[in-house]
């Protein structure tokens, strides 16, 4: 069996913490069971890992989020990479067309899907051996995970069973999928001994293959990376689960959760205040995350969150915390904070002019490396803060240290390694910055110096 973990999502929902590179799988605001702070997509990992299969695991994402997935979870788990956000279905066809071509993977072989935000117990995970022999018993396309609801929801997608219940072996065959109905509604399909539905499911090699070969789609990793851009955005419960017509599911009667908002998010923490701040005691279930310097003060306001970051400041009642999504703005706006491969970095400043300019504060991890690199519309100014450690330019190795200053021109190849952490102040000044202006000579140091060597 292999495991696909889905990341992406725009991280509205949990503005201003998560943006389109940092969804909520990143924030780092949950205790694990040894007191460290880690992510959602740390836990997944290391819940897989605990249940023996991490080992097949690989993530599916947009080119966008592959340095902070590396930044999470190392080099342990292989990332497939999206050249283009095309939706849930196109994630998978592109992991199976790369099982398949790539991989030389057996057509029989199980494929599980999960979000990278799973929420579970350890316990959860061990239900995924299943897939494989109740795909084979019931004769299944397809296959899912469902829990017992805990109360009416529109939250959720529910997947009704067809009477009579019958588990004796350990799944039940599926009448239909109902997609985040009203309460009234959910209340009869609770009386339907209906599930919720959560989000995983599993199916052949080949039932996917021969999906794509219906709908005239490639079966080939290669073809789809050509036409990824052209493809329609479109969702695997829409194009595939919806159009079942022999599914089953396994059902889970332990805890689940889905920790998409604010209201859901703080029951889990385990402190009403991460950051710099203070809640007074009149203030009842109210929660302040504050990842700014600036100390937040709370008085005598009950059921809110507060949440401050560099991307902005929220200030909403739990119950209709939701709305931030809708509230935002369409337009698009850079990232305030990224977590890098190599560590993070935060925007101190962005200002238009008659050119364009922006200042951000830089920590390259000890041992980490930026890549040997070059910008074509910009150049760079890097003051070093503190830390030691090494730096290339146009194929000539210098050693850096607190206090150096480093004048990048455009189109200057030039890469940095941190002896210890090396915090710096970066300015870049240009016609168009953009994320997107950069030409990678080099990825590791060792490829890096090898430049400086043979120019000698």
């Amino acid at each position: 069996m292999r495991i696909v973990l889905l990341s992406g999502g725009s991280g509205k929902r949990l503005w201003p913490l998560s943006n389109e590179i940092r969804s909520k799988a990143f924030l780092k605001v949950l205790k694990s069971d040894d007191g460290v702070m880690e992510s959602m997509i740390q836990r997944v990992c290391r819940q897989l890992d605990e249940v023996g299969l991490l080992q097949s695991t690989c993530i599916v994402t947009h080119k966008s989020q592959v340095e902070i997935i590396q930044n999470h979870v190392g080099d342990r788990v292989p990332i497939i990479s999206e050249s283009h956000k095309k939706g849930t279905f196109t994630a998978i066809a592109l992991a199976a067309s790369y099982f398949h071509s790539v991989k030389h993977a057996d057509l029989n072989e199980t494929i599980c899907i999960l979000p990278v935000d799973t929420y579970v117990e350890t316990a959860f995970f061990q239900l995924l051996h299943k897939f494989p022999p109740v795909l084979s018993h019931s004769q299944a396309d397809l296959a899912l995970l469902g829990t017992s609801p805990k109360h009416p929801s529109s939250q959720y997608g529910y997947i009704v069973p067809i009477p009579p219940i019958d588990n004796k072996h350990g799944y039940l065959s599926v009448s239909q999928f109902v997609e985040k109905p009203d309460e009234e509604n959910a209340k009869l399909l609770i009386d339907r001994n209906a599930l919720w539905n959560c989000g995983i499911f599993a199916f052949s090699l080949a039932f996917m293959l021969a999906n794509l070969t219906d709908k005239g789609l490639p079966t080939r990793y290669e073809d789809w990376q050509l036409h990824y851009e052209k493809l329609p955005e479109i969702s695997f419960d829409h194009e595939v689960v919806e159009k079942i017509s022999h599914a089953v599911v396994i059902p889970y009667s332990g805890t689940w959760w889905d920790l998409g908002s604010w209201s859901t998010l703080t029951n889990h923490f385990e402190s009403n205040v991460i950051g710099i701040g203070q809640i007074s005691k009149e203030s009842v279930n109210t929660h302040l995350v504050n990842e700014l310097s600036y100390p937040i003060q709370v008085i005598n306001v009950s059921n809110i969150i507060v949440a401050a970051s560099p991307d902005g400041i929220l200030v909403a009642n739990k119950n209709n915390s939701d709305q931030i999504k809708e509230r935002l703005s369409y337009t698009r706006q850079i990232p305030m904070y990224e977590e890098k491969r190599w560590g993070n970095y935060r925007v101190l400043d962005h200002s238009i002019a008659e050119t364009e300019a922006i200042v951000k504060k830089m920590m390259l991890l000890p041992g980490k490396n930026i890549s040997y690199h070059k910008h074509q519309r910009r150049k760079e100014i890097w003051t070093i803060l503190s830390g030691s450690g090494e730096f290339i330019m146009d194929d000539h190795l210098y050693c850096i240290q607190t206090g150096s200053v480093l004048e990048i021109p455009c189109g200057a190849k030039h890469g940095m390694k941190a002896t210890t952490a090396l915090e710096f102040i970066e300015i870049q000044i240009g016609s168009e910055l953009v994320e997107e202006d950069i030409i990678r000579i080099a990825m590791t140091w060792e490829d890096s110096v090898q430049f400086c060597k043979n120019r000698d």
